[in-house]
């Protein structure tokens, strides 16, 4: 690996790593994504910082390192439903279904915490051998995937909570390497893993299954997040350089084709489950890039600097928490009725109409 400096702007690479301009066809679908993301409301929570938070169907789970609580809000109401003591300094939480799966570090013990959504607590702890950097979830909720860093060594542990039992994901070493994010495909046959030392950045790409390396993706910038969308995976950098960009990866040739220069400093990337927006959070700020023309449409404030972004299950809502201790609550037009016109607004198929069937005389 070896450091290098993206370009200012927006460009396209072709396979052949040839940069070209992106044209922008759909002007009613980025006009959609750039509209209306409205504050909804805030919410104060009270218990200092919010380091990480995380939104599913069961509900909204909203990490407190300062007190080492979980508060799980209720995802309809956005009332408080529990607050969830843990054994340690929450790092990382990620949500499944009826579960939330929190990375915690102590002076005693690093683990991964299992939550129950509907009962309000903690129904397993698996301690891990050292601090956890990144935290992902397999889409059927069965096994978690936890980045750890020993010295120059990386791997991911893998635990299968329904059998209780815990593996390791050999994936490599370097100098002050440490692995910066996770992310899953939505059929969880692939696992990202975004490393970063003192060389450079890469992708690596792990078969689920076998657990073996598939390939390794140079990106350059520091790692920041990694976000998945089938075929596409979007990877979150930041350098002093360029700043903050958004490198668009085609899985199926295993290449950056495509970035997006966002500035500033970012630190977490997140995208909306119709794959219309990324949302980018930024020093002060929270980056909206529309996925489809490839530019910044949006970018939204709260109170205070805010720490981490998560959308809703649905989409319909936005959640941004900050350093103050506050959730705030956007709500968001949806692009699904713009996707589905923009389908059905194909040319009309000219079809042949058979001649009438004659008689064959043999």
């Amino acid at each position: 690996m070896a450091n290098f400096v993206m370009p200012t702007g927006r460009m396209r690479k072709d396979t052949a790593g040839v940069s070209r301009e992106v044209a922008v066809t759909d002007d009613a679908l980025v006009d959609a994504v750039a509209a209306d993301v409205v504050l909804e409301r805030e919410i104060v929570m009270g218990r200092g910082p919010v380091g990480d938070l995380a939104a599913g169907s069961g509900a909204v789970a909203v990490a407190a390192p300062a007190d080492d609580t979980v508060t799980l809000l209720d995802p309809a109401t956005l009332a408080e439903r529990a607050v969830v003591a843990l054994g340690g300094e929450p790092t990382a939480i990620v949500v499944s279904d009826d579960r939330a799966y929190v990375s915690t570090a102590s002076a005693n013990q690093d683990a991964i915490a299992v939550v129950d959504l509907e009962a309000g607590q903690v129904t397993a702890t698996f301690p891990v051998a050292s601090g956890v950097t990144a935290l992902t979830v397999s889409p059927d909720g069965k096994r978690v995937y936890a980045g750890r860093t020993s010295g120059d060594h990386v791997e991911v542990t893998v635990i299968d909570v329904t059998a209780e039992r815990a593996g390791t994901i050999d994936i490599g070493r370097g100098p002050a390497a440490n692995i910066d994010a996770l992310a899953m495909d939505p059929r969880g046959r692939r696992l990202f893993v975004a490393v970063t030392d003192d060389r450079g950045s890469q992708l690596v790409i792990v078969d689920a299954e076998t657990t073996r390396v598939q390939h390794v993706v140079p990106v350059g910038s520091p790692l920041r997040d990694l976000a998945s969308a089938g075929d596409t995976l979007y990877a979150l950098t930041s350098d002093r350089a360029v700043g903050g960009a958004v490198h668009i990866i085609d899985l199926s040739v295993a290449t950056v084709t495509d970035t997006v220069v966002v500035g500033g400093a970012p630190t977490q990337l997140a995208l909306s489950p119709d794959e219309a927006r990324a949302y980018v959070v930024d020093y002060d700020r929270v980056i909206v890039v529309c996925t489809v023309s490839l530019e910044v449409v949006d970018a939204l404030t709260v109170a205070a600097r805010p720490s981490c972004v998560a959308p809703s299950a649905d989409g319909s809502r936005l959640f941004i928490a900050d350093y103050s201790g506050r959730v705030s609550v956007f709500s968001v037009e949806s692009t699904i009725g713009i996707l589905y016109s923009q389908l059905l607004a194909t040319d009309p198929i000219a079809l042949a109409v058979p001649r009438s069937r004659q008689p064959v005389t043999v």
